[in-house]
């Protein structure tokens, strides 16, 4: 989801846990102990509108398993502008929590690392089972053909949202269903010190995320068949400028979007400052600062013509969030508790409601909440037209390098730099010789 560190430190990391997993030993099925029975430490990402808002929702829970079990567990909600890299940084060192939100993209990174407990069949089992979560939630929790390295938690897609007053007053009826026509009509809403989309030009994984979908759309990909880097590919180049021009050449994002990591573009479209926003279940979040459900709307992202689908007509990536467990903790049968306890049907309706999000758990889908209009586009998204990041293990590296390259050009076009597809020819390129050969 979002990362702001520098690309060198992320890939420096992840090549020590790399290197580290090689050396280790143990089984691919050893855990850790239960020398803790009666605590668990949980880190999780930022879901909410703030990191207060995170705790508010998630203490009461944690406190009604405390209540059951007997175990305690303390919380820290980790931003998404650190959490990789803290991830990363406890799998060298050992020192970990015991449970922790994921990324889904990072599934199959970190489990070649091997800090992950592997969910086998009889961990699987201990949860209530494999068969009780969507198929293709269960897509991105790492490398085909190897026992998942997590469990999902929270499914999403990417949508459109747009401001009905400020599309009112512009005189625009229905949102835009192509990229065209979102330009046509960001360039009537920019003015007046009010922009037209908002954009998260330095949080690295909404940067990949928008990117992939566009080279979908161009029909090219970040990485061959064989999984080596391939971020030169014509339509990659092409699908990231097309991206970063909306802000160098289009002029329908804020220059001050360039410094944006943290949800900041959300705000600005609560406030009236901006007009759409791409973005995951954002509902919560709106309600959350003031909006009422009558003030947005919600619509498929846009594609390049024709409709969503398959191919070139993908529209949004596989998102969601993934709940592993690091498998050296000192409470492992805790920790599977837990994570029984938060993909229980009761939980996955009272959490996935809250967020705004989708449950991977099926039961939890059948709920009347997840049947309203604003998931409605998200859950299409999810059946027909949304594509998983590769499952591969240098995904985070390709997140880190590739999402620092766009943050870079956003600057660039932030301080009035042209912006070439020679300039970002040569930002891919760098990125890629930065990637581990193979």
């Amino acid at each position: 989801m979002r990362k702001t560190r520098a690309a060198a430190v992320g890939a420096v990391t992840l090549s020590l846990v790399l290197g580290a997993a090689a050396c280790g030993g143990g089984t691919p099925g050893a855990g850790g102990s239960d020398a803790q029975p009666k605590t668990l430490t949980y880190w999780a990402s930022n879901q909410g509108a703030s990191l207060e808002v995170d705790k508010k929702v998630l203490q009461p829970e944690l406190d009604k398993f405390e209540k059951r079990t007997g175990i305690k567990v303390k919380l820290e909600v980790v931003p998404w502008g650190d959490l990789l890299n803290r991830i990363l940084t406890a799998t060298t060192s050992g020192q970990g929590p015991d449970v922790l939100n994921i990324g889904n993209t990072w599934s199959a990174s970190l489990q070649a690392g091997g800090a992950l407990l592997p969910w086998d069949e009889k961990n699987f089992d201990a949860i209530g089972g494999r068969d009780r979560f969507v198929e293709s939630a269960l897509g991105s929790t790492g490398a085909e053909g190897q026992d998942p390295a997590a469990v999902p938690l929270y499914s999403m897609a990417y949508a459109l949202y747009y401001n009905k007053k400020m599309f009112a007053e512009a005189g625009i009826e229905q949102p835009p269903a192509t990229w065209d026509e979102l330009v046509a009509a960001g360039k009537k809403l920019s003015k007046d010190g009010k922009w037209a989309l908002g954009a998260e030009g330095s949080n690295l994984s909404n940067n990949i995320h928008q990117v992939f979908v566009l080279a979908k759309q161009h029909g090219a990909d970040f990485f061959t068949a064989d999984g080596k880097a391939d971020f030169t590919a014509d339509g990659v180049v092409a699908a990231v400028k097309q991206y970063v021009d909306l802000m160098a050449e289009d002029k329908i994002v804020a220059p001050g979007n360039a410094e944006y990591a943290q949800n900041q573009s959300l705000s600005d479209f609560a406030k009236d400052r901006t007009a759409m926003v791409l973005w995951q279940t954002a509902a919560a979040t709106f309600k959350s600062q003031g909006m009422k459900d009558d003030e947005w709307g919600v619509a498929p992202a846009p594609v390049l013509s024709g409709a969503p689908g398959a191919g070139t007509g993908v529209n949004s990536m596989v998102a969601g969030i993934n709940l592993a467990v690091f498998r050296n903790s000192k409470n492992i049968d805790g920790a599977k508790k837990f994570v029984k306890f938060m993909t229980s049907d009761e939980e996955q309706v009272l959490l996935n409601r809250t967020y705004g999000s989708i449950p991977p758990v099926k039961a939890a889908q059948d709920d009347d909440a997840f049947g309203t209009f604003a998931l409605a586009p998200l859950r299409e998204a999810l059946t027909t037209s949304a594509a998983a990041l590769p499952q591969v293990p240098e995904e985070s590296q390709f997140e880190t390098l590739v999402g620092t390259a766009v943050k870079e050009l956003f600057a660039d076009a932030a301080a009035g730099r042209e912006v070439t597809t020679a300039s970002v020819r040569a930002k891919l390129d760098k990125a890629q010789q930065q990637m581990p050969r193979k």
